[in-house]
């Protein structure tokens, strides 16, 4: 298929921060110029811009490595999404089984002579990272812990965790539970994404059940007022684990930090990672939604000409300072022959800074272009065969 390149050129598309207007120019940018991340003490790691949907620093983040408690991220997934369906309820009452009862580990404290609330269970997963808790959940959500988990695969799946894989609910060591930083990072967003009702609870410092107080192990809610979730984890095998979303003013980062030697160095290096992530790097918004990038010509149909762009905000992280210094390209796939549906991908745009590729983003169509008449398209097949 022959392809077309356009380069957009300064004041065609305006660059702007989520804070101020870019001067409309492309200088040229060294790479030296490019941020250097800071060293981070950790098994794996990786730093991401929510707005912009990217990753902004990583260290071994395709390696398998064992998630603990931050397995709990997928568990809250699946019961918001019970939630979410109906099939279960916040004030729902459950009577804990045995096995929930018994579970080691870090736990809330149920009382099988004493039915909990669907909504105690919750914030006994999420802040007192309670295992009673996920398997009284799993159990009223799936019946068992084991069709429960079957669930919380199928959602890996689903949302591309590649090297994701679940054998429990509360994130004790087993063969074959495993996961990667880059899963892990995807994981919260999504779940920050598509259950933002239920987020909050993930900023609470402290939860008290059956009069035992428990505080939220994520010290960054203590020191770090732009912190406001998410979860941590720790066996012996894993490590200390750390899972930390900030937002300052519009921007929100999550920070991902695995295999560290204690709850304060997790919480440190997660740290040093969040401030690198708002003090070096802008979120740029490059366009609105919905707002017309090009006009792509079309063949065969009732309109000549296709407005193509984005369907939501196109944003995008750049180093402090160097937004003017974007590279944009924009490559229409041709010919482009009608019908073609509002949505349809149409096209890639492609981003790099001082040589250095940031990503390749598709492009789709703001319309509907029907087919044209008969002699229209006679002619276009035609003028096709002759180009």
């Amino acid at each position: 298929m022959k392809k077309l390149f356009l380069t957009l050129i300064a004041g065609l598309l305006p660059l702007t921060t989520l804070a101020q207007t870019a001067p409309a120019q492309t200088p040229t940018v060294a790479a030296a110029q490019m941020p250097v991340p800071p060293t981070v003490a950790a098994r794996a790691w990786v730093l991401y811009d929510v707005n912009a949907q990217q990753i902004l620093a990583s260290s071994n983040p395709d390696q398998t490595v064992e998630p603990a408690s931050l397995t709990k991220l997928m568990t809250a997934y699946v019961v918001f999404n019970a939630l979410k369906n109906k099939s279960i309820t916040n004030d729902q009452l459950v009577t804990a089984s045995e096995k929930a009862w018994r579970t080691g580990g870090s736990r809330m404290f149920i009382d099988i002579r004493k039915p909990v609330s669907v909504n105690d269970l919750i914030h006994g997963m999420i802040i007192q990272s309670g295992n009673d808790a996920c398997i009284a959940l799993a159990e009223t959500v799936a019946g068992t812990e084991e069709r429960f988990v079957g669930m919380m695969n199928r959602e890996a799946q689903r949302l591309g965790l590649k090297a994701t894989r679940f054998t429990n609910t509360t994130g004790l060591t087993e063969p074959g539970h495993t996961t990667s930083v880059r899963d892990l990072v995807n994981l919260s967003a999504a779940l920050i994404r598509d259950f933002p009702e239920y987020y909050p609870i993930y900023a609470k410092r402290d939860f008290t059940y059956n009069n035992i107080k428990q505080e939220n192990r994520n010290r960054l809610l203590w020191t770090d007022p732009s912190v406001d979730g998410m979860k941590t984890g720790h066996t012996d095998a894993a490590g200390y684990n750390l899972v930390a979303s900030a937002k300052r003013g519009p921007r929100r980062l999550i920070s991902v930090v695995t295999g560290t030697t204690s709850e304060s160095a997790r919480a440190q290096e997660s740290q040093k990672l969040l401030n690198y992530g708002f003090q070096a790097w802008d979120a740029v918004k490059l366009y609105g939604a919905n707002q017309p990038v090009k006009e792509f010509e079309v063949w065969k149909g009732a309109e000549r000409q296709l407005k193509v762009g984005f369907r939501n905000d196109f944003v995008v992280a750049v180093p402090r300072d160097l937004a003017n210094a974007l590279a944009v390209q924009l490559e229409s796939r041709q010919p482009l022959i009608a019908p073609v549906k509002s949505g349809d991908r149409v096209g890639t745009l492609k981003l790099s800074l001082a040589g250095q590729s940031l990503g390749e983003y598709p492009v789709v169509a703001l319309q509907d272009v029907a087919p044209a008449g008969i002699f229209r398209r006679a002619w276009d097949s035609i003028r096709l065969m002759l180009k």
